[in-house]
């Protein structure tokens, strides 16, 4: 088996997608994602921790029709748009599968797939396709119940947790090392 190529993250970077041409080229769920980011307060403490580091970029691999990325993906983009020294740029999964291919979950392409590039566009991090917790529920839950329940009890979820367990995971791939 051949070895995989580095992956040239300053252009993929260039050709990615800013948040908001993203959601206003969004086919489905573009309401919902528009609704989450729209409401959404950044809380201080993710503030406070985003000044202390500078020049991250957030490499999203995800789709719109995806109900995980509509529940996760707004609070981190409200929190790069609100920090100033941060930045999110979208890539579809559909579209680049062989960047998809790099972030598997399980041998699946499940999204999203959040990737912290330093300043210097080196891959300081990857996230996802969801919330520890909710990813650990969902893999003991996935076969037991039905379809509906199941993402009925994790919508009820995203929305109890209101992205602050999206926020602190992501925040914690890009702490300052000490």
């Amino acid at each position: 088996m051949a070895a995989q190529r580095a992956l040239d993250f300053p252009a993929i970077w260039q050709d990615a997608i800013p948040y908001d041409r993203f959601i206003a080229e969004a086919q489905d769920l573009q309401k919902l994602w528009e609704g989450i980011y729209r409401r959404f307060q950044v809380p201080a403490w993710a503030r406070e921790r985003a000044r202390e580091v500078s020049g991250i970029r957030f490499l999203c691999i995800t789709e719109d029709w995806c109900w995980d990325a509509a529940n996760v993906v707004p609070p981190i983009a409200k929190l790069c748009d609100e920090s100033g020294t941060m930045e999110l740029r979208i890539i579809k999964r559909d579209e680049q599968p062989e960047i998809m291919d790099r972030y598997l979950t399980n041998g699946s392409r499940s999204i999203p797939i959040v990737v912290a590039l330093d300043s210097e566009f080196h891959e300081s991090g990857r996230w996802g396709p969801r919330p520890r917790e909710l990813q650990a529920w969902a893999l003991a839950h996935k076969d037991e119940l039905p379809k509906k329940e199941f993402y009925t009890t994790m919508r009820r979820w995203h929305v109890e947790d209101a992205g602050m367990s999206t926020l602190r995971e992501v925040m914690e791939m890009v702490e300052p090392r000490q």
